[in-house]
């Protein structure tokens, strides 16, 4: 019954425009829209779904950018279908630069992988860069990373687990992390953001498009100032966090706790704060600079 009202309702709202328009001196003009709409109507009926081209496509992306009420005169296919258009083109572009120019990472040889583990068994207090080391001395190409790799995994003493150092040490926990916005001119914004544990509070943020170590370490200095400092900081293992960034942190007193690599579960806490963000301005941080200014807090 629903699906009968609209398109009557649509009529009407239709066909009050149209009076509004004659009767404001622009009969023309309200002709030939209804023309145009009743065109529109009679190749709707005979063509369920219309085929686009690229052009179409990057003439309603940019109309998105530059018109407000876009989606009122937005008849043959859906908004979101509009913004999926933005998101591929972006995603396309940035992998044509990122794809990788060479075959990948060579092959370790056997021989060099057998002789890393029986150095590893013959002297369990030699870590990587000791191994490595004495890998070089023989001649042998290869990076630390890789050593690293190739050691076998060691049994440990059991600890505390990771939930249970989040829960012992709350009101002395800040967490950091970056999260990407991305623009209608193919480029990034880079949002800072630091979060209090004890609270979920969101202590401070910063937005820029080329971020350092040193404008990363300035935002700690910022954010905790005297004797304010928390006790751990928890980071992932992103290479922004440079030297200058680890040296100024700690001598503020902070100690540095690192996740696990590709673990976003162990900083769930600001995971969840950036999910929440992108969730709730997906479409105003891709189409409006006005609007993305707005959503991230920065207003000129």
């Amino acid at each position: 019954m629903a699906a009968q009202l609209l398109p009557m309702l649509y009529s009407i709202l239709l066909g009050f425009r149209l009076v509004i328009l004659v009767l404001g001196g622009h009969q023309q003009v309200a002709l030939e829209n209804a023309a145009l709409r009743q065109q529109l109507a009679v190749f709707k009926r005979s063509v369920k779904r219309p085929r686009l081209r690229r052009w179409d496509r990057l003439f309603w992306t940019v109309l998105t950018a530059i018109w407000k009420e876009w989606k009122s005169a937005l008849v043959i296919v859906r908004p979101e279908t509009v913004i999926g258009w933005q998101r591929l083109r972006f995603k396309r572009y940035w992998g044509r630069l990122s794809q990788s120019k060479g075959p990948g990472r060579p092959r370790v040889d056997l021989e060099i992988r057998n002789l890393v583990k029986s150095m590893a068994a013959a002297n369990p207090l030699w870590g990587a860069p000791r191994i490595h080391g004495e890998l070089l001395k023989l001649g042998f190409d290869v990076s630390e990373r890789t050593v690293s790799r190739l050691i076998p995994q060691r049994d440990k003493q059991p600890s505390q687990t990771w939930g249970t150092f989040l829960r012992n040490h709350v009101g002395q926990l800040v967490s950091v992390d970056f999260f990407t916005v991305p623009t209608l001119q193919l480029r990034i914004l880079y949002v800072f953001l630091i979060l209090a544990h004890d609270r979920r509070r969101v202590l401070h943020f910063n937005v820029t498009e080329h971020p350092t170590a040193v404008w990363a370490a300035q935002q700690i200095v910022e954010t905790f100032p005297d004797d304010t400092s928390p006790r751990y900081l928890v980071r992932d293992r992103d290479g922004i966090y440079g030297h200058c960034f680890t040296a100024r942190v700690e001598r503020m007193g902070i100690e540095q706790v690192r996740t696990a690599a590709r673990c976003p579960w162990q900083n769930c806490f600001v995971e969840r704060i950036i999910g929440t963000f992108v969730e709730d301005n997906k479409m105003q941080s891709i189409f409006s600079p006005a609007a993305r200014r707005k959503a991230v807090g920065i207003e000129r």
